[in-house]
């Protein structure tokens, strides 16, 4: 199908021809990545103001990791859910509601005066991203003809996805410098000019017939949900052996497994499993699955590094993370060309060594670091090896899908980076702050021995010594946490390598055959 006929798809009651045609599609494609920017940037957004936020709502320690895992948490257990909701509703009409969805509960997120306000705007803005995210995906499937053109917008969308997490650090820290309601309204404008402009631009799908797959949805997001409480529940001051752990994660697992054996008997699955009989399609699942764990967790712990250690101001902080922004971009355009003359499974590979390269790095960082050493190279690393891994993972795991599955096939993709990072965040908070605990005792008793029976220190050393051990425990912790990361990326790279058997010219070819618009409907 040539590039006209998809921009007459996109554009119905237009005439598509040449250039004109073309703008549409780039049209198209940039209301598609703004949305899909809003929605993996609020993500991170919030990490650079979490420390204002716990002052002015009165956050406890343990629970301030839950304003980021509510919104990774609704929107990686919905993401399946969204996707059928756009098979079988229509995906431009889905879309445009997750969108207004998502604004509003950005507007609802801003006016929060209280814990329970913020962390329910922050599910509804899961909700709404788990409808607009998928459906966007499927558009970018079935709007741009195989090939170098569909390959193109992919690397734009894979951009959006890797460098968008990013970007919400550096705009977070500029916003916080004012208010950290503002990165939350931000959105809100974002989201109502892309509802606007997204019926003229892009057509809409057919609708499919089938049903929605209640009982699976539910049992899906409530297993997670019991599965990361559970998980979070076992940092100090509880333990892996507290009811209040095991309970929660055994609750879980068996929600899970009730999941399974819905979606298998089901008529209508939420998850259809021929989604993940191919390998090449198991393959990608898997390893963006650890990719998002080991990212989101990079980000939580380096922003609060980045201010608390190293003294950094909010837009100081964000503007630190702009080299990752640029490493993603680059990675991800030189990905786009060489998978038309390169097999996805050394593109990946290589990106994955990179990242648990970068993320061992981190590994080593003291409260005596600094930025342009201890930091930045590590930085540029891992973004460079993200962004080779984003696009040929983002192609190899929609490849082959029918276009009836491509809302839920990129659901699950999308579900397995949400899902990665939310257990991600989960288990390594959980081994940072076993860590730290653990080195903040040593250090006390250290301090404590070395006391001896002299003249008691001053009220004003004892706080600059408790600060400097605090600063320490929470430096060391962070350090263990990259490590098992690191280690998590590096299985994910001899998983792509040995598992990741797909060729290039086939990815090429994939979908050729058969009619890729969106048509009017």
């Amino acid at each position: 199908m040539s590039s006209n006929t998809a921009a007459e798809a996109v554009t119905p009651g237009h005439a598509a021809a040449g250039d004109h045609g073309h703008r549409h599609l780039g049209l198209a494609l940039t209301i598609i990545s703004a949305a899909q920017l809003m929605v993996v940037l609020d993500g991170t957004i919030v990490n650079i103001a979490l420390p204002h936020i716990q002052t002015d709502l009165g956050f406890t320690a343990s629970n301030l990791s839950w304003v980021v895992n509510a919104y990774t948490l609704a929107f990686g257990g919905l993401l399946l859910l969204g996707g059928r909701l756009g098979d079988l509703l229509g995906r431009r009409r889905m879309f445009v509601i997750g969108v207004l969805v998502f604004a509003a509960a950005s507007l609802f997120g801003g006016l929060a005066q209280n814990e329970a306000m913020l962390l329910g705007s922050r599910a509804l803005q899961g909700l709404g991203a788990a409808i607009a995210s998928p459906t966007a995906l499927a558009l970018i499937t079935t709007t741009f003809p195989a090939g170098p053109p569909r390959n193109r917008a992919f690397a734009v969308y894979a951009a959006m996805s890797g460098a968008g997490a990013a970007v919400g650090l550096i705009l977070g820290g500029v916003l916080t410098e004012s208010s950290w309601r503002w990165t939350f309204f931000v959105n809100v404008p974002i989201g109502i000019v892309v509802a606007l402009l997204a019926p003229r631009f892009l057509g809409e799908s057919p609708r499919q017939h089938g049903a929605f797959d209640l009982p699976g949805a539910l049992t899906g997001t409530l297993g997670l949900g019991s599965l990361v409480y559970g998980l979070t529940h076992a940092a100090p001051p509880h333990h892996w052996g507290d009811a209040l752990t095991v309970g929660p994660i055994v609750v879980g697992l068996s929600l899970l497994a009730a999941f399974v054996a819905i979606e298998r008997r089901a008529e209508h699955p939420l998850l259809p499993f021929r989604i993940l009989a191919d390998r090449t399609r198991g393959v990608s699942f898997t390893v963006m699955l650890i990719v998002g764990a080991a990212m989101f967790s990079m980000f939580y712990f380096l922003g609060l590094f980045i201010q608390q250690v190293l003294g950094y101001s909010p837009v100081k902080t964000g503007f630190a993370f702009l080299p990752f922004s640029f490493g993603v971009v680059i990675a991800a355009q030189v990905a786009s060309r060489l998978i038309n003359r390169v097999d996805p499974r050394w593109i990946a590979g290589a990106g994955t060594l990179l990242a648990a390269g970068g993320m061992w790095g981190f590994s080593h960082l003291t409260v005596t670091s600094e930025y342009v050493t201890g930091l930045l190279p590590f930085i540029l690393m891992l973004s460079i090896g993200m962004g080779l891994t984003f696009v040929p993972l983002t192609l190899t795991a929609v490849a082959g899908v029918a276009k009836k599955d491509s809302g839920v096939g990129s659901a699950v993709l999308n579900t397995m980076q949400q899902v990665g990072g939310t257990l991600g965040l989960a288990t390594l908070a959980t081994v940072a702050a076993t860590n730290g605990t653990q080195r903040a005792l040593e250090l006390a008793a250290a301090m404590k021995s070395k006391g001896g029976s002299g003249q008691p220190p001053s009220p004003e050393a004892m706080a600059q010594a408790r600060h400097q051990i605090a600063l320490a425990a929470q430096t060391y912790g962070s350090t263990r946490a990259f490590v098992v990361a690191a280690f998590m990326i590096l299985g994910g790279a001899v998983v792509t390598v040995i598992g990741l058997n797909i060729k290039h010219q086939r990815l090429a070819a994939d979908g050729a055959e058969a009619p890729v618009g969106v048509h009017a409907g």
